[in-house]
């Protein structure tokens, strides 16, 4: 019966940070770890110490993590990357607070004592009788410890306390000063102390540190054993996690300014698919007869925090049975008879409203790709000035360096007028181009929204209703926000910058008066943007048009359901990867490596040379046996990730791959795990390094075929619009929000 926990992350700014820069400002950026493994990294904001970031995550992870961290960065283009301040929040904490903790934090310094990762593998026991007890340790290897040597590794030893006396082991392990430099080394010593029953301190204190040659030795963190409860199991052995010493007294806390966060930790008991089969059962029977009456019930009482969790759950569940169009259509049929003011139609923050914002993003979202893909690169690419706004135009000197002149208001008014025209109609027209693209169940949703609204108002001064009904979820819900903020629609890596950013805000307006069919521009508190105004009128009659073509096609349940089913096989992940080539003994560093195009489906990991080059197979999903990180040294880059797996010939085989950044190594990593969750026979160790030359990098081991020195990673994975359905799951989760619901009737 598989546990998961999953933890809801929204990172939305920061407040009143100090400046690291001689400008007086920052550059900061977020870092967030579950258990000191970096997941994410948010965009960088430049130059302020007030960031917003905004951007929202959904990590599935095991249930036994310890605590989520993060780190507040100034970003430098110079030198090591400054770190402001962190937040830690740990799991007893988060379990604290079901329905999740929201609000600011104060950041506090680092301390480096604190600062630890890892675990010890360890055999601590009471052996012998009498006045000849002893306490045996036996220290065997160690694994994923921080990195302390400007190498990126450290060269640990361990240090055995009991009693007032210490024992040492070797540092690392290996011949040869090279060989030690390692973050899961082996040692395999073991020590012995006399047991003393009437020592004051019934403390064995196991400590790790990183040897230095010329300063202080790094703590890297410590186990301690309590002697008397050793008594009554004479023995433990196993993985323990690293400690950090007892946390230092803050000074100035608030002084590095606070973070604004909101977590939410869920366990969830997942129970095999026959169990949930009389809920599924009875929803999809409703929703095949269309009745309303569960339906009604979900809606009515469904707070308003928990929405849009649930309208997520709903979608994904009937999109994996082929009746997210009968369940939409449902919804549409319920809010209709709700609505007597036909202005008001879809605009509150309803189910239905939420359950088509949410089916769009899981169903649509590579149709908004290649869409709004062109010009927003455009955007970003040029970085052009615009303003329409009288009230908010700077001064710019124009003219090459000899005859500097000053722009007139109008002049910068009239320039970023024609600029904005020019990609709004880039914009409009690849909307209007776009009905092949856009997939069969969203038109066919379109379709039966299109005639609900128009069967519900008929009247001739209603016509334009059922437009605008379409318009409301395309363009204010779908397309608009997605320009505003691309980042947080996975169109940009980072979020604009401040000519970027005011670019997208009036693209994003043009287009909401475009889906408003062009009724709110001039005589408004914002006439100033009447420039754009033939560009949306013309815009508006483009609209109607696409919203023609889209509902224009014929009601096939059957086409309708097998296009839902095909979601499970679109694309899960693609992007450029650069190969890492083997050869001889081991891979090879740069330049030995390709930069190529993969694509991974639930069939297949592909590459071409480009997107549109012919597709070349190179891993079948069924036959990964693991993907993990690498470690930074080995490749002298901290975004490699190693597939390993089983070749056509059935022998095993690793294929290494190098991501541009920890975000994109991240989702790869939780995309192919994934696209595996059901193989049999996948690898509970691996190694974090490389085999080269006679032997791994990581633990010295001379055999290529020797077992993992750490422990696979299955259950961290990034949730995201594209994940492989999980009928189980979201059946899981509404089975939750019912159960609830009945104790809130009680």
């Amino acid at each position: 019966m598989p546990q998961r926990s999953s933890l809801f992350i929204r990172i939305v700014e920061g407040k009143n940070l100090p400046a690291k820069d001689i400008t007086g400002s920052s550059d900061p950026y977020c870092i967030v770890k579950i258990d000191n493994e970096v997941i994410i990294r948010t965009a960088t904001v430049w130059k302020t110490l007030f960031p917003f970031w905004g951007e929202e995550y959904e990590v599935h992870l095991s249930p036994n993590f310890h605590c989520v961290s993060f780190y507040v960065m100034d970003e430098d283009a110079l030198s090591r990357d400054d770190v402001i301040g962190k937040v830690c929040l740990s799991q007893s904490l988060l379990m604290e607070s079901p329905k999740g903790y929201s609000g600011w934090l104060s950041l506090t310094e680092i301390d480096l004592d604190e600062e630890v990762q890892g675990e010890l593998h360890l055999q601590i026991e009471i052996t012998g009788s009498g006045a000849a007890r002893k306490l045996r340790c036996t220290v065997f290897d160690a694994r994923d410890l921080a990195r302390k040597d400007r190498n990126g590794a450290s060269d640990p030893f361990v240090r055995v306390r009991y009693n007032g006396k210490t024992h040492e082991t070797s540092v690392s392990r290996g011949d040869c000063y090279r060989e030690r430099r390692s973050c899961y080394p082996r040692w395999n010593e073991t020590f012995e102390f006399e047991l003393d029953e009437s020592a004051t301190e019934k403390l064995c204190v196991v400590e790790v540190w990183d040897w230095d040659l010329v300063s202080r030795n790094d703590f890297l963190g410590k186990v301690v054993f309590n002697v008397q409860g050793l008594e009554t199991v004479q023995r433990e052995e196993g993985w323990f996690l690293l400690r950090p010493e007892k946390s230092k007294p803050r000074v100035d806390e608030g002084s590095l300014g606070s973070l604004h966060l909101q977590v939410q930790l869920r366990d969830e008991m997942v129970l095999p698919s026959i169990h949930y089969q009389p809920l599924v059962q009875l929803l999809c029977q409703e929703v095949r007869a269309g009745r309303v009456h569960l339906m009604t019930l979900i809606d009515e009482t469904t707070a308003a925090e928990c929405r849009q969790e649930v309208a997520v759950n709903l979608v994904k569940l009937f999109l994996g049975h082929g009746l997210a169009t009968e369940f939409l259509d449902l919804l549409f049929e319920l809010e209709l008879d709700k609505t007597d003011e036909p202005n008001t139609l879809f605009r509150s923050n309803s189910l239905a409203s939420k359950s088509m914002e949410s089916f769009l993003k899981v169903a649509g979202m590579q149709y908004l790709h290649q869409v709004l893909g062109p010009t927003l690169r455009r955007v970003f690419e040029e970085k052009r000035y615009v303003e329409l706004d009288p009230s908010k135009v700077e001064s710019r000197e124009v003219g090459c360096s000899s005859l500097h002149r000053i722009q007139s208001e109008s002049d910068v008014i009239q320039q970023s007028a024609q600029l904005l025209q020019s990609y709004l109609a880039d914009l409009l027209a690849a909307i209007a181009g776009s009905v092949k693209a856009c997939p069969v169940v969203i038109r066919a949703t379109f379709q039966r929204l299109f005639k609900r609204v128009g069967e519900r108002f008929p009247e001739e001064k209603d016509q334009s209703l059922k437009f605008i009904a379409v318009t409301s979820f395309l363009c204010l819900r779908f397309f608009s926000p997605a320009i505003m903020s691309p980042k947080l629609f996975h169109l940009r890596e980072k979020h604009a910058d401040a000519r970027a950013s005011r670019a997208l805000l009036l693209l994003a307006k043009a287009v909401q008066n475009v889906g408003n069919l062009g009724t709110s521009v001039t005589g408004t508190k914002e006439a100033w943007m009447a420039p754009l105004q033939p560009a949306i009128q013309q815009g508006v009659a483009q609209m109607k048009q696409l919203i023609l073509q889209l509902v224009d096609i014929e009601e096939k349940e059957e086409s309708d359901l097998q296009e839902a089913l095909s979601l499970q096989s679109q694309v899960v992940k693609e992007g450029p990867l650069f190969i890492y080539k083997n050869k001889g003994k081991g891979p090879l560093l740069s330049p030995s490596f390709k930069k190529l195009h993969f694509s991974l489906t639930s069939d297949a990991l592909t590459y071409a040379k480009t997107p549109n080059s012919k597709k070349i197979a190179f891993i079948t999903p069924a036959n990964i046996r693991a993907a993990e990180k690498v470690e930074e040294k080995s490749f002298g880059n901290a975004h490699v990730m190693q597939i390993i797996h089983t070749n056509e010939n059935g022998q095993p085989d690793t294929a290494y791959l190098q991501c541009k950044c920890v975000n994109e190594l991240n989702q790869w990593l939780s995309a192919l795990r994934k696209v595996c969750v059901n193989n049999t026979h996948m690898l509970c160790s691996y190694h974090p390094g490389i085999f080269r030359g006679d032997k791994w990098s990581c633990c010295h081991q001379k055999d290529r075929a020797d077992r993992g020195c750490g422990k696979t990673r299955h259950g961290v994975m990034l949730r995201e619009w594209n994940d492989p359905l999980d009928p189980n799951l979201e059946a899981q989760l509404i089975f939750r929000h019912l159960l609830g619901m009945r104790q809130q009737m009680r």
